[in-house]
């Protein structure tokens, strides 16, 4: 089972909204999964982003890849750790 950390999408049509979840790449996108580890919402300006790092820090201690688009929000956010590609 591959573990990813990635978005979900949730909101009104034309108004997303998103989670940060962790999920077995298998899943669909707004599927099941096993945590959610935060909030991405592209309306504001800017964008309001926030992330529990400590469990994303377990998560990917445990072997989930984070996907582009949340690797690219988690280096936003000033994310510590190094980033796997």
């Amino acid at each position: 089972m591959a573990v990813k950390i990635r978005l979900a999408r949730h909101g009104a049509k034309k108004k997303p909204f998103y989670r940060i979840v962790v999920a077995d790449s298998e899943s669909p996108r707004d599927g099941k999964f096993l945590e959610n580890v935060g909030t991405y919402d592209p309306a504001y300006d800017p964008a309001k982003i926030i992330i529990k790092t400590d469990r994303v820090r377990y998560w990917m201690d445990q072997g989930a890849l984070p996907t582009g688009t949340v690797r690219s929000l988690l280096k936003k956010e000033g994310f510590s750790r190094e980033l796997p590609q």
